[in-house]
């Protein structure tokens, strides 16, 4: 008989079974020594619940239709909000001064389309508007920008569009006063930025997701792959490349490979960064 004490205590099969079925949902994938992760992340829902057994929760999660809203608590536990405007800037100038400038030639193109595939809290599709806004390619050619995350937490965060000073730690001043208004110590980015993203929630996990983004030229999935397993990067990088028009182009994080994962894709250095391109 377990001895419950103030917060529940997770057995090694429980862990594997909660972990199995994160994995399935969401595609993240936990390691045998990040039980006290998942515990620590999944503590706070099973509390809300009223429950003390991590078993009680992997049952609610598998097979009680009644809280399938229960999921979106565990995606905004799960998810990593750690990013800021300006990160891994080499993709930014690429895209900006190589990339856009090629689809700007073509006669045939009615639409360029880009998506933050993993957006967390809105600040890469931000800086992405904003490089754009700077270089002035929005007056050149019509460009629509998606952002997405599986966190709905994430999303109201990104749409609400007020961020705190740490989010500019790699951030001039002058883009700041620009873009941003002070507001309650935080900073509000201006409407005519906000409004140029669609903003959306999608699992890249779920095929059918992915299928909704169909027609984009550019990707952006930064420092997500390094939390899935390699069957779900396989899944994901399949649809991405079956949802991307020629050339399409993909930036993954500087510290994310996928080439053992998929030879849709050539990797090619294209300025001053690694980009993953659809021929």
């Amino acid at each position: 008989m377990r001895l419950y004490c103030d917060t529940p205590v997770m057995s090694s099969r429980e862990f594997i079974l909660l972990r199995e079925i994160i994995h399935e949902r969401t595609g993240v994938f936990y390691e045998l020594n990040q039980l006290d992760v998942v515990r620590d992340k999944l503590t706070p829902l099973i509390l809300n619940q009223g429950m003390m057994s991590f078993i009680d929760y992997y049952y609610l999660l598998k097979f009680d239709s009644q809280y399938s809203d229960e999921w979106d608590h565990v995606f905004d536990a799960i998810s990593v909000q750690e990013t800021y405007f300006g990160r891994e800037l080499d993709h930014i100038n690429t895209l900006i001064q190589t990339i856009i400038p090629k689809f700007a030639k073509d006669q045939d193109l009615h639409t360029l389309k880009i998506w933050s595939a993993a957006c967390a809290s809105g600040e890469e599709p931000l800086t992405i508007v904003i490089a754009l806004k700077e270089s002035g390619w929005f007056d050149k050619i019509p460009i629509e920008i998606y952002a997405s995350d599986f966190s709905p937490k994430a999303i109201l965060k990104a749409q609400a569009g007020l961020y705190g000073k740490h989010s500019f730690r790699n951030w001039s001043d002058a883009l700041i006063h620009k873009y941003f208004v002070e507001k309650d110590r935080k900073y509000q980015v201006i409407d005519t930025v906000h409004d140029c993203i669609h903003w959306r929630l999608a699992n890249l996990n779920i095929k059918d997701n992915i299928n909704q983004m169909s027609g984009m030229h550019i990707i952006f999935c930064r420092n997500v792959f390094i939390y899935f397993s390699e069957y779900a990067i396989r899944n994901t990088v399949r649809s991405f490349y079956e949802c991307m028009e020629v050339p399409g182009y993909l930036f993954t994080g500087v510290s994310e490979s996928i080439q053992k994962y998929t030879d849709d894709f050539d990797l090619q250095k294209i300025g001053g960064a690694f980009v993953y391109v659809k021929q």
